[in-house]
């Protein structure tokens, strides 16, 4: 990473995704320059990411910026950033679940809050949405537990579960738990479900695309017929 030195993170996986953790106070406070630092230490923008600890997949590039929070829902604050592989961006447009999975581990090893006992909770206000989440998980000698038998699918091995609850995030994003007013859309002749409850995502039965739900994923990635069909459907 040229041009970069001193810069504290943490790697962590979270879910199916994993990134970078950083201290609010350890970047710019300047967005503009904060996102600029970030893009160098991922190595964007670069397909490879060969300059940097990005994972070359937007799913393996991610930022997680985690502080003290003032505010009296939460114990810590956590924004997501979404950057860019290939182009010089950086999106704070979304939450994302899978990272929020390692922020309160991540708090804990920076001792941004206090716990004691064999198990900590840690409130969390997402920035993304002013939503709060709550985070359980084990601990050991006042550190968090890594290691356990619970499978997440999509990830090799096994790890220690933690626990998210989220409170109020109906609507975060878009305004209302159906933002479109109906249970039901016809997008481009497929039915649909629109739903925002932390995340504005698209349901629709496999059976509508002509797949069962069983494929593997690389086959659905061949399948350029289901893809150009769910593109469209994501740009209506």
């Amino acid at each position: 990473m040229a041009g970069v030195d001193g810069v504290r993170c943490m790697l962590m996986r979270g879910g199916t995704s994993k990134g970078a953790f950083f201290v609010a106070g350890d970047l710019p406070e300047d967005p503009a320059l904060r996102d600029d630092l970030i893009l160098r230490i991922v190595g964007s923008p670069d397909p490879r990411q060969i300059d940097g600890v990005g994972g070359a997949h937007p799913l393996t590039t991610k930022v997680a910026v985690v502080d003290r929070c003032d505010d009296p829902r939460a114990d810590v604050s956590y924004l997501f950033l979404q950057p860019s592989v290939d182009q010089a961006l950086v999106s704070d447009a979304q939450n994302c679940g899978n990272m929020l999975a390692g922020v309160g581990p991540f708090a804990v090893e920076r001792g941004l809050v206090k716990v004691d006992g064999d198990r900590a909770v840690v409130r969390i206000l997402m920035q993304n949405t002013d939503s709060v989440a709550v985070a359980g998980f084990r601990l050991a000698d006042g550190m968090p537990v890594y290691e356990g038998s619970f499978a997440v699918s999509g990830v090799p091995g096994t790890a220690s579960p933690i626990r998210l609850d989220f409170e109020d995030v109906a609507g975060s994003s878009c305004g209302a738990l159906f933002p479109t007013g109906n249970q039901l859309d016809d997008v481009g002749g497929v039915a649909c479900t629109l739903v925002d409850n932390g995340m504005p995502v698209v349901v629709i039965d496999a059976a509508s695309l002509g797949i069962d739900g069983g494929e593997a994923p690389v086959e659905l990635e061949a399948d350029t017929g289901l893809r150009s069909t769910l593109e469209r459907i994501r740009l209506a």
